[in-house]
């Protein structure tokens, strides 16, 4: 299984427009941070988690030709913004897209995407396949998902794990009953936003310590601010297993 990182940045991504701080001016690559969201390729499937704002430019970089479903996370903006431009994989493809949320990610679709759902079909929109996901174990094209559910403040967000990978991102708060869904995993990727405490996301100094608690062989650390600082000198105050996630790193898992 293989696992890229499409983004690693927080909902405004980095640079920040109009911020003249030392990260947001960076000439590091590892220092320009797109919108949240994985792809992972599994026996020749093709799975995206979530599709931000910057979906379009993410499929253009790692030039994905094909693609078998979207899972979604939640329905914040950074993470749903960019659901429109599945419809070029409809055009390439010639079939309609699978696309699984849960029930409150799907009203927020059918919300800010109506005219995806409308009875009268305009042509050239997404074609989809819409599946609920409940916190229950689900299964796309012989590949198994265990849904996680975080919380996000008094938002329930839904991590992910596929085997021995387990991904989550926006939570400040996972309870005793999921974390032992997370436990033995491998490599776990988990937010955190920045040093200063935050209303919905795990601090830096938070998401180590929780991973030094689940204890993986690996650990990435992703929806990233500008906050936290440049990415060469924040990989120097990690652990030996935990790791700053950058864009379009890729992990065989």
């Amino acid at each position: 299984m293989k696992i890229t990182f499409l983004g690693t940045g927080t909902s405004q991504g980095v640079p920040l427009v109009g911020c003249t701080c030392e990260v947001c001016r960076s000439s590091d690559s590892k220092d320009k941070r797109l919108r949240s969201s994985i792809m992972i390729e599994n026996k020749g499937k093709v799975f995206i988690i979530d599709t931000g704002p910057d979906f379009r430019q993410q499929m253009l970089r790692e030039n994905v030709r094909k693609m078998d479903a979207v899972i979604f996370t939640h329905e914040h903006k950074d993470h749903t913004a960019g659901f429109d431009d599945i419809r070029a994989f409809n055009y390439i493809l010639k079939k309609k897209i699978d696309v699984y949320a849960s029930e409150s990610v799907q009203i927020a679709l059918k919300r800010e995407f109506a005219y995806i759902f409308s009875g009268e079909k305009y042509p050239g929109i997404p074609e989809i396949n819409l599946h609920l996901i409940e916190n229950k174990k689900f299964e796309i094209a012989g590949s198994e998902f265990l849904p996680i559910e975080v919380m996000h403040y008094k938002l329930p967000v839904f991590g992910f794990r596929i085997k021995d990978f387990t991904y989550i991102t926006d939570a400040n708060f996972i309870s005793e009953a999921e974390k032992e869904k997370i436990k033995g995993s491998k490599i776990i990727v988990i937010n955190a936003l920045r040093r200063e405490p935050h209303i919905s996301h795990y601090t830096f100094s938070q998401a180590i310590e929780l991973m030094k608690e689940l204890k993986p062989e690996q650990a990435y650390l992703t929806h990233i601010s500008h906050q936290l600082g440049l990415h060469k000198e924040v990989t120097l105050e990690l652990p030996d297993f935990i790791h700053l996630a950058y864009d379009g790193l890729k992990l065989n898992v």
